[in-house]
């Protein structure tokens, strides 16, 4: 099958562990002649170790570690996947099994959970049934649908065209870049077959977090593009927690406390990404 060169662009923050782990899992994608693997160490401490290793350890944001990476590259289109994710080997030719339009900006890929373990944690579980990571999800959101860049591949020249990534932001980058190219007169594809495995916070503290830090870039998002992401009711959402508080209360009385957090951590995740919204949206190492 003909298809255009690809690079390949992944950023990494975690333990030297974790990014041998990563580099043997995307060195396992199915690259020809031209196409290249980028991961683009994104810690503040970062040096390059590896031919397929950059560092960038300016900001602690992943959309000023995905510009850094997808400059190293001269490929028609640039394959942007998060580190946690599992991508199938020929993950780079089931984005070009149909031939991108002429207009097509950005190829969203598919993104589906991994499987529960034997013993899920509360926020494994409301991730798979919340389908958090779904590009359907967002593709359908309208006038204000995006594409997740865990796995997305964009097309260099509308990419340098809007002046890629916004830089200096923590959170709600991808939007951003999508709502700036179909301004521009790029169109969204969807392009499901071409799907990898997420792998969900296991921990109720780091899903929590990532929520919170999910609802500052949504702010961020509805300043800069009004009616994007707004905020739900408060009053509504405060309600609905007194409520599920006095449900769940009988509950830890029993002794029952999964089923005390089965009522209430739908309604805590809601808070966090609301709360979230009064975070600052401003990456480590940015300039004010």
């Amino acid at each position: 099958m003909s298809r255009p060169v690809v690079d390949v662009v992944v950023p990494f923050a975690g333990s030297d562990a974790a990014l041998a782990d990563l580099l043997a899992r995307m060195r396992a994608l199915e690259l020809r002649d031209g196409d290249t693997l980028t991961i683009v160490d994104n810690r503040a401490d970062a040096r390059d170790q590896a031919p397929d290793v950059v560092a960038a350890p300016a900001q602690q944001s992943s959309y000023f570690a995905r510009n850094r990476g997808a400059e190293r590259g001269h490929a028609p289109w640039i394959l942007f996947l998060d580190a946690d994710v599992d991508p199938p080997a020929d993950l780079v030719d089931r984005y070009f099994d149909e031939a991108p339009g002429d207009d097509a900006g950005v190829l969203a890929g598919g993104v589906r959970d991994a499987p529960l373990p034997d013993n899920p944690t509360r926020a494994e579980l409301y991730a798979v049934q919340a389908e958090q990571m779904s590009q359907a999800n967002t593709l359908r959101a309208g006038a204000w649908a995006y594409a997740q860049t865990a796995n997305a591949a964009v097309r260099r020249d509308a990419f340098q065209q809007v002046g890629g990534f916004t830089e200096g932001i923590r959170s709600g980058g991808d939007a951003d870049l999508c709502f700036r190219l179909r301004v521009a007169g790029w169109e969204l594809a969807y392009r499901p077959v071409a799907e990898v495995v997420h792998h969900n916070r296991a921990t109720t503290r780091a899903f929590l977090r990532q929520k919170a830090r999910h609802g500052a870039g949504a702010a961020w998002l509805d300043e800069r593009y009004p009616g994007s992401f707004p905020a739900r009711d408060r009053r509504f959402w405060t309600r609905r927690l007194l409520r599920e508080v006095k449900m769940a209360a009988p509950e830890l009385v029993r002794g029952n406390r999964e089923r005390a957090s089965e009522i209430l951590f739908p309604t805590v995740v809601v808070w966090a990404f609301e709360l979230g919204r009064f975070l600052s949206n401003r990456a480590p190492g940015a300039q004010r």
